[in-house]
């Protein structure tokens, strides 16, 4: 049976902040593009599902600062809630991103910068490899089962850090510090032996170049570099979702660590 309590409310509206705030953050393209209605349902659902987590603070109206006093420390603890979100959004987008730069790279490079389509989750026009590097990432993240990791995460942190009592450890911001340096060693591990594959075909063609002045070799180049580039990467494509699960691997070891504030 629920009692509707003046604690007990501000309980759920502790445990919606957390849980709101990762639903409302978690970059994965389907719920993104979710309506708000679905989202705001969703949460819901699952702040429901921690009601046994939930906490019963000792609050009174009664203060010293009576209702406004009361307003501020729970907006105050909401606002504490809500990292959590940020914490997570952070987590999952870096495992995106980490493809998304090595395509940006390898796009200029290889002449696919001129090529663009329009982004699904923003509407703009994007890179075609970039949107496929970005696509190729949520595949992976869902092949992998990371969203699930997401929610037991969740889980964790409501029976590690009860609903207003959640803070980042020194361990936790060093943890969300190295998986960030690690977003650009892992593109730079990604795009840098195709970059070093299409400077020694532009090296390869203009040394023919310079041999026979009559080859019309430049206008080969952008063709040459971009099958290079287009069989290279669909070759070497099961190498990216390697690295993709070494990354992610590490990006459920810092999610843990931050739900459980060690």
């Amino acid at each position: 049976m629920v009692v509707f309590s003046l604690p007990h409310l501000f309980g759920f509206l502790l445990a919606f902040a957390r849980v709101g705030a990762v639903v409302a953050l978690l970059p994965v393209p389907a719920l993104k593009r979710a309506p708000a209605a679905v989202r705001i349902v969703l949460a819901l659902a699952l702040t429901l599902l921690t009601a046994p987590w939930w906490p019963s603070p000792e609050l009174s109206l009664n203060g010293p600062y009576g209702a406004a006093g009361l307003g501020w420390r729970l907006a105050g603890w909401m606002l504490a809630e809500a990292t959590f979100g940020v914490a997570v959004g952070l987590v999952v987008a870096i495992l995106a991103d980490a493809f998304s730069l090595a395509a940006q790279v390898l796009g200029l490079q290889a002449g696919y910068g001129y090529a663009s389509t329009i982004d699904p989750n923003t509407d703009a026009d994007s890179g075609i490899l970039l949107i496929l590097a970005q696509w190729s990432a949520w595949l992976l993240f869902l092949a992998l089962g990371f969203d699930r990791v997401v929610v037991r995460a969740l889980a964790l942190s409501f029976s590690a850090q009860p609903a207003g009592e959640f803070a980042f450890s020194p361990a936790s911001r060093a943890a969300l510090l190295e998986l960030t340096g690690t977003l650009f060693s892992t593109a730079v591990r990604l795009a840098l032996p195709l970059v070093a594959l299409l400077a020694l075909v532009d090296l390869a063609l203009a040394v023919f170049g310079k041999l026979n002045a009559q080859l019309q070799l430049l206008s080969l180049a952008f063709p040459a570099k971009m099958l290079v580039a287009l069989g290279v990467l669909g070759l070497g494509f099961p190498v990216w979702a390697r690295v993709f699960e070494g990354l992610a691997r590490q990006a459920q070891a810092t999610l843990m660590r931050v739900a459980a504030g060690v």
